[in-house]
């Protein structure tokens, strides 16, 4: 059978990949960042005491008739005392509910948000509402906490087993080497986490010395938290340099940098981009049809102040990105669906992914949960790995949708012709071309205790496999659910490397 080179790489890669079992990414919970999509769900004022005691002030006069309030106006006529009276209707009139001055039970970020929506006398976009709760600066759900693992909101596949980060390393070093293993690459990942693909990346990679010594790490992380969870998990030090230091990564010696967007990462070194799971979280805008056409949905108070779904009774800003991505569309699908989705954010990321990568070279991974093609109404909401209303107490739960790989085809090979777009592959697909079977029977083999290959054989299952695992014997509640074909793969490179592993 004809194995291209890329690929007889690759195999080569894989053989010399240590093979200790790490500590990190147990298995051990069944629950996971991806589940089958559900069903939409579910100033005070304050006084004083006067400094001095003043003369009563004078009785105030009797309140006026109806009449006087609204204006008296008399006319003269033949009739001694004829008179025109003039009344309004106040029916149709605003009165604001009774101040109260109890104390509010209300969050600073719901607080925060209903200010939004008072303040603009109406409703904010689905979008806008996903931005405040994920990244608002003070009371964002990714800001100030660690949301990852058993005792977080969710499990990703790098916190189900070592293999998902050994076999991503092995696709970076398979592109290091069909860009002609440039001494200096930049190594970025979007939204990294707590840093454990990297990590699983960096161990699993550290034989191939030339790879590692080319790395120029940065990490695009907007959470402080997270920024100190990942230092810690890279074994990160910071190191004099004359009269400043730097920090390095003891797992490989390469140095680490942080930035808040990927325009903040420097330009101009051959460039390796890793987006696992980062899409999902991007701000998204709904869709719904109506009789009058397409609508935004939007997020409003109802009567007793809680968040509710609304349609926008007029056009918004946000309809040209919809009417860009309907232009991406067959008739055929938009005949199909009553709700689109769409993200405006993940274009514009995409774009500059392309056009990073057509000016320095290279190639970005991109592995999420989505579909390739239109995606309708899938926005959910995860604490504590249990579905919950998306309106229920915004900030104490993940937001995340599909993701929209056709999407991202389309709007990277519109922001430049120098790159090709492969995939999208399921995860399983993606995992098994690069040697994970291979992998995870290497591991098998050193395993110390029984527990240990137990956790191998569930975490495999759960990065590759397709349902509930055929093998497990435990508790129901705990039946490892894979998703490998939930999750798809895409790669976008630049054309003077050719096809990547394994998209051939």
């Amino acid at each position: 059978m004809f194995r291209s080179p890329a690929a007889a790489a690759a195999s080569a890669l894989l053989r010399r990949l240590g093979p200790r079992v790490s500590g990190g990414g147990g298995g051990a919970s069944t629950h996971r960042r991806f589940a089958p999509p559900v069903s939409t769900s579910i100033l005070s004022r304050y006084s004083s005491a006067p400094t001095s005691s003043p003369s009563p002030p004078p009785p105030p006069p009797p309140p006026p008739s109806d009449a006087a309030a609204d204006g008296d106006n008399r006319a003269e006529s033949g009739e001694p005392g004829s008179s025109l009276s003039i009344t309004i209707d106040r029916s149709g009139l605003y009165n604001p509910p009774e101040h109260s001055h109890e104390p509010s039970s209300d969050s600073e970020l719901v607080k925060h948000l209903k200010s939004i929506i008072k303040f603009r006398s109406g409703p904010i976009s689905v979008a806008e509402y996903m931005e405040e709760v994920l990244t608002n600066p003070q009371s964002g759900f990714y800001i100030n906490r660690d949301v990852f693992g058993t005792s977080g909101d969710f499990i990703t596949s790098p916190e189900v087993s070592q293999m998902f980060g050994e076999m991503t390393g092995v696709w970076a070093m398979c592109l290091w080497e069909q860009m002609g293993q440039p001494e200096k690459v930049n190594l970025i990942e979007l939204g990294p986490g707590r840093g454990t693909l990297l990590a699983d990346l960096l161990r699993g990679s550290s034989k191939f010395v030339n790879f590692t010594k080319a790395l120029n790490i940065n990490l695009v992380e907007c959470s402080p938290t997270l920024q100190k969870v990942q230092y810690n998990t890279l074994k990160c030090e910071d190191e004099p340099i004359g009269d400043k230091t730097r920090t390095v990564s003891k797992l490989c010696g390469a140095p680490v940098h942080w930035h808040a967007s990927l325009e903040q990462v420097p330009s101009g070194l051959p460039t390796i981009i890793i987006a696992h799971e980062f899409y999902d979280a991007l701000p998204i805008h709904q869709f719904q049809k109506a009789s009058r056409g397409w609508c935004e949905k939007m997020v409003d108070l109802a009567e007793d102040s809680s968040f509710r779904f609304v349609l926008s009774p007029q056009p918004t800003a946000s309809l040209l990105f919809l009417s860009k991505r309907c232009g991406w569309a067959s008739s055929e699908e938009l005949e199909k669906v009553e709700h689109i989705e769409v993200c405006p954010k993940a274009m514009e990321i995409t774009e500059q992914i392309a056009d990073r990568i057509s000016s320095d070279g290279g190639g970005a991974l991109i592995i999420d949960y989505g579909k390739d093609g239109i995606v309708s109404d899938s926005l959910q909401a995860i604490r504590k790995h249990k579905f919950v209303h998306i309106l229920d107490n915004p900030g104490s739960a993940d937001l995340s949708a599909y993701v929209d790989f056709a999407s991202i085809r389309h709007s990277a090979k519109e922001a430049s012709d120098d790159i090709s777009v492969h995939g999208p592959m399921t995860q399983s697909q993606f995992l098994g071309s690069l040697g994970i079977n291979f992998r995870v029977e290497a591991l098998l083999q050193n395993c110390a205790t029984d527990e240990q290959a137990e956790s191998l054989r569930t975490g495999y299952w759960r990065l590759v496999g397709d349902g509930e695992a055929p093998f497990w014997e435990g508790p129901d509640d705990q039946t490892p659910i894979g998703m490998g074909t939930r999750y798809l793969a895409m790669a976008i490179v630049n054309k003077k490397q050719g096809t990547p592993v394994p998209f051939e």
